[in-house]
């Protein structure tokens, strides 16, 4: 007893090729959009905070400068107007003087940075212009202290330099930096969804129409073929496939019902001397040597028709790939067959042209041709002539002609003139002909012959 059967997994909806295309966009837009915004904001991180550090070293050195030039007391920094004011305009820095216990003096910017053991020995220093330099928080921000003795014990000068409003303004700068992102991004991908509709448009267009001729059969189905790159060559080429489809199917069709009709006659013909055999034996013996000959044959051209069904309908240029034939030598070997079959004199007027070609295919052509000549100058009027001058083949008789009308028809496939009703035959051997010559990039021709007669032929493309 078989278990219950596992549940299958839901079908993740299929990707289309615009939202491939789409997010690729996207994708492209927002890397190339955080590779630059974060080349930009280190760049510009990099020039605020340089440059904040550069004024920051310049307070220092001024202060440590003037402390070794004169003598000065934490005094001369507490006032509005005094040496720290002077010193450090316009550079974005405090002065807070220090005591020699190393306390704020009162009156002073009070900033309330904590002071060090190192800020208290400064400030009981006997050397001036001592300097120790630090990184201290305030609160929940961070400064930047520079610790300048002014010596004999007398105090210290803190110099304090606020990164908080640096800090504030490169915050703000990385927000920026996301929201152009956000919006490149953004951009990228509603501009990669309209691009993307334009390229791909045909192209769902074009699969649509496959699918419903793979779907339906039909092969009347309109194909986008407009537009001049790849796209629309490959509509171009789909519309033609599918007319050339289109084409063999109705050729197949049209085969099939002139085959069925033609196969009808000696079939019929055939099953009614077969309904005779039974009394064979009561028949005289005149009549009974006709009805072989006719069951012969009738078996002879029904095997005949057969044959060249199969060829015409395989559609087939030969099995192999092409090589060199010397058309003189294919021509007398099918000369000297038709020969032996009609018993009638066939002449052979060649050149030495050599040509790249099947020749099971142009034996099959060039025999045709003769035994049409034989069939139409049954009484031998004169020679069947064969003339080939370079990739040119024409065959002459001196039969009854063709008429005008059937001149342009000659070639079709079942089709029998009405002065050959009467005589053997399919109709297939000329359209073989015409099919040959096609499948060598030739064409074949007929015409009317002066002084009575046809000449009928093919020629070979390069």
């Amino acid at each position: 007893m078989t278990g219950p059967a596992a549940p299958r997994s839901p079908r993740l909806p299929r990707t289309g090729l615009r939202t491939t295309l789409s997010l690729a966009f996207a994708a492209m837009a927002a890397l190339v959009a955080v590779v630059i915004g974060l080349l930009g904001y280190r760049a510009a991180a990099h020039l605020i905070r340089d440059d904040e550090t550069d004024d920051f070293t310049s307070a220092v050195r001024a202060v440590s400068g003037q402390v070794e030039r004169e003598r000065l007391y934490p005094g001369d920094f507490s006032s509005p107007s005094g040496l720290g004011e002077q010193l450090l305009h316009p550079i974005r820095v405090t002065a807070q003087p220090l005591d020699s216990d190393g306390v704020v003096l009162p009156g002073s910017a009070h900033l309330d940075v904590p002071t060090t053991a190192a800020d208290r020995e400064l400030a009981r220093a006997d050397t001036p212009a001592r300097t120790v330099t630090d990184m201290r928080r305030l609160g929940r921000n961070t400064c930047r202290v520079g610790v300048v003795s002014l010596g004999g014990g007398r105090g210290a000068v803190q110099i304090v330099q606020q990164l908080g409003d640096i800090e504030e303004l490169l915050e703000k700068l990385r927000r920026q930096m996301v929201a152009v992102v956000a919006a490149v991004v953004l951009i990228g991908g509603s501009a990669g969804w309209l691009l993307a509709g334009r390229i791909t448009g045909r192209l769902v267009r074009l699969t649509d129409a496959a699918e419903l001729v793979a779907a339906s059969g039909r092969l009347d189905v309109p194909v986008p073929a407009a537009g001049t790159d790849e796209v629309g060559r490959l509509g171009r080429a789909f519309d033609r496939m599918l007319v050339r489809l289109a084409t063999a199917k109705e050729n197949q069709r049209r085969l099939v019902q002139d085959a069925g009709h033609e196969l009808r006659t000696p079939l019929t013909s055939l099953r009614t001397n077969l309904s005779v055999l039974p009394a064979l034996d009561r028949l005289p013996p005149s009549e009974r040597a006709a009805l072989m000959a006719d069951l012969a044959e009738e078996a002879r051209e029904l095997t005949q028709l057969v044959e060249e069904l199969v060829a015409l309908a395989a559609d087939r240029k030969a099995d192999g790939e092409p090589v060199e034939v010397v058309l003189a030598e294919l021509v007398q070997r099918a000369a000297a067959q038709a020969r032996r079959r009609s018993d009638r004199e066939i002449t052979v007027d060649a050149d030495d042209t050599v040509v790249t070609a099947h020749p099971d295919a142009l034996a099959r052509a060039v025999g045709n041709l003769l035994d049409n000549a034989a069939k139409f100058d049954p009484a031998g009027t004169g020679p069947i002539e064969v003339v080939v001058r370079g990739p040119r083949v024409e065959v002459r008789d001196r039969g009854p002609g063709i008429e005008e009308a059937d001149l342009d028809r000659v070639f079709d496939r079942f089709y029998r003139a009405t002065a050959a009703r009467s005589l053997p035959g399919s109709g297939l051997g000329l359209a073989i002909v015409h099919e040959v010559a096609r499948s060598h990039g030739g064409t074949a021709f007929a015409a009317n012959r002066e002084g009575g007669g046809a000449a009928i032929g093919f020629t070979l493309g390069p």
